[in-house]
């Protein structure tokens, strides 16, 4: 676990890393062969909104994600995450005091989170991190992700979306 994590990471700086620079080949290095070979190089373009659609308007006009990268990443099917927090939702609305309900709260937006992360939506992965840690305080892995997309975005020279203004997941659209 510990391994994919540091995998994971590299990954993540890798890539948002790359998405800074103008186009060239991201290439990892990792002791993991399995992984190694199901990773195909890509560039940078394949990271950027350029010659992307536009998010969709709302029906005042003004775009409907409030933060600049809310195209990033790649749709993933997050139904049974969400299934997850509606249900964890709806027993710490029942119970607000019940400290075991908003851990488990806590932990369904992490392990959504955690999803949104491996499919490159850092943004919306920001926000999960963060609500984790609103039901939540102690969440140690939630603080761990939120240090690391934080300086990932700093050491970018950008700035990170602010609480309550990260991105939904990307809309998935199943084939």
């Amino acid at each position: 676990m510990i391994h994919m994590k540091h995998f994971l990471i590299i990954i993540l700086a890798a890539v948002m890393a790359s998405c800074a620079n103008n186009a060239h080949t991201v290439s990892t290095n990792s002791s993991n062969q399995t992984a190694a070979r199901n990773e195909r190089p890509q560039t940078v373009t394949a990271h950027t909104t350029e010659n992307q659609p536009t998010p969709s308007a709302n029906s005042n006009g003004t775009p409907s994600a409030p933060y600049k990268s809310a195209a990033m990443g790649d749709p993933i099917d997050t139904a049974k995450f969400d299934g997850t927090i509606a249900a964890a939702e709806k027993t710490v609305k029942a119970k607000p005091a019940d400290e075991a309900a908003k851990k488990m709260l806590a932990e369904a937006y992490f392990d959504r989170g955690f999803a949104l992360t491996n499919a490159r939506q850092y943004a919306s992965a920001l926000g999960d991190y963060r609500k984790a840690l609103k039901h939540d305080p102690n969440h140690e892995e939630s603080k761990k992700w939120i240090d690391q997309i934080v300086s990932i975005y700093k050491m970018l020279k950008k700035d990170p979306p602010k609480e309550g203004e990260e991105p939904p997941p990307l809309p998935f659209k199943k084939s």
